[in-house]
């Protein structure tokens, strides 16, 4: 059973937890909690996106989901650890696109801004499959692998 890891800050608390009382049920996988436990106004999303982050990097076959008020934040800290691409998605559609084309592992998404359903958007990212019989895709992807493995990617 495939494991997926679920954190928030506080702008994210809410929505997190709508997440997992609705899907910890699901058969299909094992949705963990990261926290945060209890709601705080002062914890920082950078912590959260870190710390899900490494797992979802160690855990091979893992997924993980991080919510905070515009998913901006949780995005970017989440890419900066390696083997993580982090995808913002506010439509369904996206979601597929992440899994599918860009192999994406960690959805972010957003507590204040809306577009579709969260749940449906979380249900599809967790279903959908990178297409690695799609020459393009694997190429892409193997490209994106390759720059985060060089040491100063920045020169």
């Amino acid at each position: 059973m495939n494991k997926v890891f679920i954190a928030s800050d506080h702008g994210g608390y809410n929505l997190k937890q709508l997440i997992i009382s609705k899907m910890s049920s699901n058969q299909d996988f094992e949705l963990i909690d990261l926290g945060p436990y209890v709601f705080d106004p002062t914890d920082d999303y950078p912590d959260y996106a870190f710390m899900l982050a490494r797992k979802v990097a160690c855990t091979n076959g893992s997924l993980g989901i991080l919510v905070c008020r515009s998913g901006n934040g949780m995005s970017i800290a989440a890419n900066k650890v390696k083997g993580v691409y982090a995808s913002l998605c506010c439509y369904k559609d996206q979601a597929v696109k992440a899994r599918q084309h860009n192999n994406s592992n960690v959805l972010c998404l957003d507590a204040d801004y809306g577009g579709d359903d969260p749940l449906e958007i979380v249900k599809l990212f967790i279903e959908s499959k990178f297409e690695e019989n799609e020459v393009r895709h694997v190429r892409r992807f193997r490209k994106i692998q390759n720059f985060e493995s060089q040491a100063g990617n920045n020169d």
